[in-house]
């Protein structure tokens, strides 16, 4: 499994940088200067290597100029490329509040008293903050979102494989 921690989004300027949509929590440490990336482009298996030569923000996005990509031309060809991080490599959280996407993917979602309510899918990052896919109980199909937030979710046991939820009335309900 690999983790996204940034896509290019466009080429940026006539020498190269790339504006790169940001998809982790700490750009700061993967994207610093002489870090070396491994990109691919999306429907692609080869991994490509890349070292950061420099890295700023610029209008909420973060503009890279990768060593070997020095003109328009090259930084174009780069449009699409996902960013990659194998999970093995992140270190652990300090925090028993804060998760990985990954982590949490796959862990049965049940309400407080027990009643199962189905499997997180994935987890979605919005404007508004980030929702729990679930794919409901007993089905081949269909969606639940839900909020991942305290006032919700009530507790995360990664090593239990389980996540208990205390949703308000109607949340759970399709119609």
């Amino acid at each position: 499994m690999e983790l996204v921690i940034g896509r290019v989004a466009k080429s940026h300027g006539i020498r190269g940088e790339l504006a790169v949509d940001i998809r982790t929590d700490d750009p700061d440490q993967r994207f610093a200067v002489g870090t070396v990336l491994h990109g691919r482009k999306p429907r692609e298996q080869k991994l490509t290597s890349y070292t950061v030569e420099a890295a700023r923000e610029h209008s909420g996005r973060l503009l890279l100029r990768l060593r070997g990509i020095d003109d328009r031309t090259k930084s174009d060809a780069m449009r699409g490329t996902l960013f990659l991080v194998d999970p093995a490599d992140l270190p652990p959280s300090d925090d028993p509040d804060e998760f990985y996407d990954h982590e949490l993917e796959g862990l049965a979602v049940r309400l407080t008293d027990g009643t199962p309510v189905g499997t997180v899918l994935e987890v979605l990052h919005s404007a508004a903050g980030e929702l729990l896919s679930i794919r409901p109980e007993g089905q081949d199909a269909g969606e639940l979102l839900v909020p991942f937030v305290a006032a919700i979710v009530t507790s995360v046991s990664v090593a239990d494989g389980v996540i208990e939820i205390d949703p308000p009335e109607g949340l759970l309900d399709p119609e």
